[in-house]
């Protein structure tokens, strides 16, 4: 029996909102849409590239991620992946920590991780491939930055964060929004000297100047630059205390917290 090679799979960025990204994972035949906010960017990129949508992916229950779905399933009988416990009537396959998906339509296994913090109930997936790992990672991580603690604890948020750390450094990070620039003028305030902070801040800049996304960056990327992945760093520790927001010999959870509320007022 001849073995035909794997389908090449590829991830199509299609904006939404003011400054949500959607992601479209295909092989040139079939689609699988990640948090549709809205079904009209996602029917127009199925129609340009002559694409069937054969299942959907949520992460969490808010509007700007999940608002699009009714519309997809007038059109298409798929099943709705998402989250166990947040509340999202719409999920057929409810999901949660240790399970892994074979995505219909698709070569493409997903592993789930649960992550609350920005919700109770939000999840993750990634792809555990040595040639292309991929994390889908909601509102969770952001370029530089995480989400706000809307549901969620610190402590719960930063767990979650310390879930991604763990993926190979390459693993590309397909969050949900547009945030990157506002989030690293944030970290430069944090932490002032950190050479790949500054590189990143040209970067990405001339890419968002050249009409370019910053997303997807690297799970690397993120722990040279992300101040909620280094958040353990004394230097940081120092940042928040000298701008009066921290105790000296606080804890990481403190640490954590005293940056999460910064970021909520710079």
């Amino acid at each position: 029996m001849t073995t035909l090679p794997r389908t090449h799979l590829a991830v199509l960025t299609l904006p939404a909102f003011k400054d949500n990204y959607l992601w479209l994972i295909h092989d040139g035949s079939n689609a699988a849409i990640v948090d549709p906010g809205e079904a009209g960017p996602v029917k127009a990129a199925l129609a340009a590239h002559k694409l069937r949508l054969t299942a959907i992916l949520l992460t969490h229950h808010h509007a700007d991620h999940i608002g699009g779905v009714p519309g997809l399933l007038e059109e298409w009988d798929v099943p709705v992946f998402g989250p166990r416990d947040d509340g999202i009537a719409l999920v057929t396959h409810p999901l949660g920590e240790g399970e892994r998906i074979a995505v219909p339509g698709l070569d493409l296994a997903l592993d789930v991780l649960d992550v609350p913090g920005h919700t109770l109930g939000h999840i993750a997936y990634v792809r555990r491939d040595e040639d292309a790992p991929w994390l889908f990672c909601g509102d969770t991580l952001f370029g530089a930055g995480c989400g706000r603690l809307f549901e969620g604890t610190p402590r719960q948020m930063m767990e979650s964060l310390e879930k991604f750390t763990t993926l190979p450094d390459e693993t590309l990070v397909y969050c949900a929004h547009e945030y990157t620039l506002s989030n690293l003028r944030f970290a430069q305030a944090v932490e002032p000297g950190n050479a790949a902070l500054d590189a990143r801040v040209l970067a990405d800049g001339a890419r968002r100047e050249a009409g370019q996304p910053t997303i997807p960056s690297t799970i690397a990327i993120e722990k040279a630059t992300n101040p909620f992945l280094r958040y353990r760093l004394p230097r940081i520790a120092h940042s928040l205390v000298d701008a009066g927001r921290l105790q000296p010999a606080a804890t990481p959870v403190d640490t954590f917290a005293a940056l999460r509320e910064w970021k909520n007022t710079f």
